[in-house]
């Protein structure tokens, strides 16, 4: 199911005070839209901002689309946008709850598949009470009662036209739904997924950002290939001569291979071989820059970048040495990463084995990729 997510963050936040609104303030050295946007990594957005704030929100990449005057207006002007797009489901977020996580976002996409909406929402376990002039007026009965959070999730088309004929003043996405007849199922939400509403909520929300555990991952990578007829290879997305080419499906690109199996390794998803089978014949002869891309783009649509990855030719010629740099700024490129994240070296076999006796390149491969 094609899923857009629309952000809003048009609002002026005048409860948490400070001289920019509270998605623009800094949360441990990030603006809070920037950590929000993180958890969606991977996904198309749509920002819906306050026309003032334009300068400010350019530089995130991605659409952004100016909203009205209430939340229900900024929402509608975010699923207009995304009209006629192909999406069909689509999560309404709000700005100011920076610490939603990939595991909610997934919970709430899979009740897409039997729900025509589905929203995160925590059992209240306090007491309640209603309040008259200062003092306790009444005790309210808890059951049955939900803390409501976002994400709201729903089908596209259903939630566009229940905002269309909504007359506005709805405090949230369900109440849209509700009033046009819409179910919507509720989903575990999360204690950590709090709002940012009030200046003693940046501490907290600093507080669980740095109390989260890293998630760090690792792989590793091998391949090999034969020596056939040519006059260069292709060693790490650089064409180095030789008098002898590498025999290969694609490009044979040995080390590009093994740095791109090594990142699949480290997310669990097999190698080169189960995402681009070598009996499709639409990749024989494909440049292994398309494997390495979607390698390290899968890995940022689950959240993680790339910590630092090393790579090890092991082949008695061509000599590596002269074009490692190369080899190193070229992978770094493609990954759109710092170079001084790539290690590319090499080394030989002291003449043992196939490699020793020239008859193929082995390389090997390790890449760390850690939460984003």
């Amino acid at each position: 199911m094609e899923t857009a997510v629309i952000i809003v963050a048009a609002g002026r936040g005048s409860r948490m005070g400070g001289a920019v609104p509270k998605q623009w303030q800094m949360l441990l050295g990030k603006p809070v839209l920037a950590h929000t946007l993180a958890a969606f990594r991977g996904m198309r957005v749509v920002l819906v901002i306050h026309p003032d704030d334009r300068a400010r929100a350019e530089g995130l990449g991605v659409d952004l689309v100016e909203g009205g005057a209430t939340r229900d207006a900024s929402v509608l002007a975010g699923l207009r946008a995304l009209e006629g797009s192909g999406i069909e489901a689509v999560l309404i977020h709000d700005g100011a709850r920076p610490l939603v996580s990939r595991a909610l976002i997934d919970r709430l996409v899979a009740a897409l598949e039997s729900h025509a909406g589905a929203a995160p929402a925590l059992p209240v376990a306090d007491a309640l009470w209603r309040g008259e002039n200062g003092f306790v007026a009444a005790a309210v009965d808890r059951t049955g009662l939900w803390r409501a959070q976002t994400p709201q999730a729903f089908r596209f088309a259903p939630i566009l036209a229940a905002h269309r004929q909504h007359p506005g003043g709805a405090a949230d996405d369900v109440e849209v739904a509700r009033a046009a007849g819409l179910d919507v199922a509720i989903v575990e939400g999360e204690e950590t997924n709090l709002k940012l509403t009030w200046p003693a909520d940046f501490a907290r929300a600093e507080a669980i950002l740095k109390g989260r555990a890293m998630d760090v991952r690792m792989g590793n990578g091998y391949d090999v290939h034969a020596f056939c007829e040519g006059d260069h290879v292709w060693l790490c997305g650089v064409k180095v001569p030789h008098g002898r080419g590498l025999l290969g499906h694609s490009d044979a690109d040995v080390g590009m291979h093994a740095l791109t199996d090594a990142i699949y390794g480290a997310l669990t998803e097999g190698d080169i071989g189960r995402h681009f089978p070598p009996s499709d014949p639409q990749w024989k002869g494909a440049a292994s820059h398309i494997f390495l891309s979607h390698a390290i783009g899968l890995a940022r649509s689950r959240g993680y970048e790339l910590g630092n990855c090393d790579v090890t030719l092991v082949c008695e010629r061509p000599k590596i040495g002269p074009h490692a740099l190369a080899m190193q700024a070229e992978l770094a490129r493609i990954m759109g990463v710092d170079a001084g994240r790539v290690s590319v070296k090499a080394t030989t076999s002291e003449r043992l084995g196939f490699t020793g006796r020239e008859e193929g390149i082995a390389a090997l491969a390790t890449a760390v990729l850690v939460q984003a």
